[in-house]
């Protein structure tokens, strides 16, 4: 639980994300707007990272659920329904990534290497052919099986392989944007953010290689470093990074674009790789801030200008008017990237900002707002028009990942508040004008009551249970123990 000065953020992260999240998207897989039931391979994995603090083992069950959803081949179900099994087997690329970092992630913060061991059974299923896009059909259970440590080094194996012409990850038939399911249909055409969340990956994952298969961690560690050489090389267009290519090899996100001229993802994620050159990343989320967020409109575009008339068809993103939906509206999934992006740069002023205009609360205060907004107030939408005359008006409510990165972008990358195996860990990124915050952690019977403040350069400095804990390149951390109520002060330098 936490108490900021931004009312309308602890209502947020103090119950409504969560529960969105975890009712929604968990457990119903279910709402007004979309109604299937079906698990999202990536969906869900990125939902439960939301919940490795408050409901842990939910988070290892699903990832024990996904690891079991893999051909032998390495790629895996998009999607499938959990009572008969049947699911689609297609040739969207980032599943197989978001197994590895969903399962490093868990590690990272609940300290459990013992789900690494876990075996489960491979799928059987016919093959996609050349020119299939996907394939509708009830898998069967293989005799094959292998732990979720060598599902997932299979799946980051087979992603690695599978580059093109530039160097770069293939799009497939989709990376994240589904919509765009036809710019690499053809098996040339690449995915510039598919890189940036590939390279966060490796980062991730091969420490966990090294102790493993040393010789697989040092392969991967040297396809990154051409993968980052290939993304600088041919990516950057000039005051941003490209989003992809298709299969003609014309570059998707380029200023020469006749639609989608710059996309928020691979600008973001440019940052949240850690792995763009540091003035780059910075002009790259300058020119995010000045194309794509609206602040007088409150909105945050996903790209800019939408697909319309133009001569490429990037898919069936197309099909959506323009500004509506994935089509140059604000998809909010995006937008909580950014906010996290901000935040690793060190400017809080604008992850606050954009975390504040994203705030459903703030759509609905005055009965003006509520006639344009035209949803609850109380749950994310997923997306919102920016076109007349529905401008600002919500699209889909409820079922959205936008929940689950939402509260993360908020107590992880705003407050800092995460978790490192023992150790609780703290950077916050607050704006300026804030004095400070509180918040109160529980891990198992333990209970944490933290307070921040600001103070100057000499007061700096924390204190556990009346200890002193200075802190290592901006990071405060604490022990975590097995019970009792213990209080730590932190002193962070002054915003002004």
């Amino acid at each position: 639980q936490v108490k900021t000065p931004d009312r309308a953020m602890d209502i947020m992260l103090n119950g409504w994300l969560l529960y969105q999240a975890l009712s929604c998207r968990i457990w119903a897989r279910t709402a007004f707007y979309q109604a299937s039931g079906a698990y999202g391979f990536r969906d869900q994995l990125q939902d439960g990272m939301a919940l490795t603090f408050a409901e842990p083992s939910e988070t290892r069950a699903h990832l024990l659920r996904v690891a079991g959803r893999q051909f032998p081949e390495g790629d895996v179900q998009h999607w499938w329904l959990p009572h008969s099994g049947q699911g689609v087997r297609t040739k969207i690329s980032d599943d197989r990534v978001w197994l590895a970092y969903g399962v490093a992630l868990y590690v990272e913060r609940s300290g459990d290497a013992a789900l690494l061991d876990e075996v489960l059974p491979f799928l059987e299923g016919p093959r996609l052919g050349a020119n299939e896009h996907d394939s509708f059909f009830q898998p069967q259970t293989s005799d094959e099986k292998a732990t979720v440590y060598q599902h997932c080094a299979l799946a980051l194996d087979q992603a690695l392989k599978l580059l093109g012409q530039h160097g770069l990850p293939l799009m497939g038939t989709g990376d994240w944007n589904d919509g765009m399911n036809r710019v690499g249909e053809g098996g040339k055409g690449e995915s510039v953010w598919l890189g940036w969340l590939t390279l966060r990956t490796i980062d991730m994952f091969a420490p966990i290689a090294a102790t493993r298969e040393p010789a697989r961690a040092e392969a991967w560690h040297e396809a990154a470093h051409h993968l980052r050489e290939a993304i600088e090389r041919e990516a950057w267009d000039g005051e941003w990074y490209r989003r992809a290519s298709y299969d003609d090899g014309t570059w998707l996100g380029s200023v020469d674009s006749d639609a989608c001229k710059i996309d928020a993802i691979a600008q973001s994620w440019a940052v949240l790789s850690r792995h763009a050159g540091k003035d780059r990343a910075a002009q790259a989320m300058k020119s995010l801030d000045r194309e794509l967020i609206l602040w007088l409109d409150r909105l945050a575009l996903l790209f800019t200008p939408p697909f319309d008339a133009g001569q490429h068809d990037p898919g069936y993103i197309k099909g959506y008017p323009p500004g509506l939906r994935e089509n140059g509206g604000q998809y909010t999934h995006a937008a909580m990237w950014s906010i996290a992006a901000f935040a690793e740069l060190g400017d809080g002023d604008r992850a606050h900002g954009l975390f504040e205009l994203l705030n459903p609360i703030n759509h609905a205060r005055k009965p003006a707002e509520v006639g344009r907004y035209k949803v609850e107030p109380y749950v994310i939408a997923a997306d919102v028009y920016s076109v007349p005359p529905h401008r600002g008006r919500g699209g889909w409510t409820w079922y959205t990942g936008s929940a689950a990165w939402m509260y993360r972008s908020g107590i992880e990358s705003i407050l800092g508040i995460s978790r490192a195996g023992d150790k609780l860990t703290l950077k916050p990124e607050i704006p300026g004008s804030w004095p400070g915050f509180e918040a109160t952690v529980r891990v198992g019977p333990a209970s944490y009551r933290i307070k921040v403040r600001r103070g100057s350069n000499e007061q700096v400095g924390a204190r556990f249970d009346e200890k002193d804990m200075p802190p290592a390149n901006g990071m405060f951390t604490a022990p975590i123990h097995a019970d009792g109520v213990h209080e730590w002060t932190i002193v962070i330098p002054d915003g002004s």
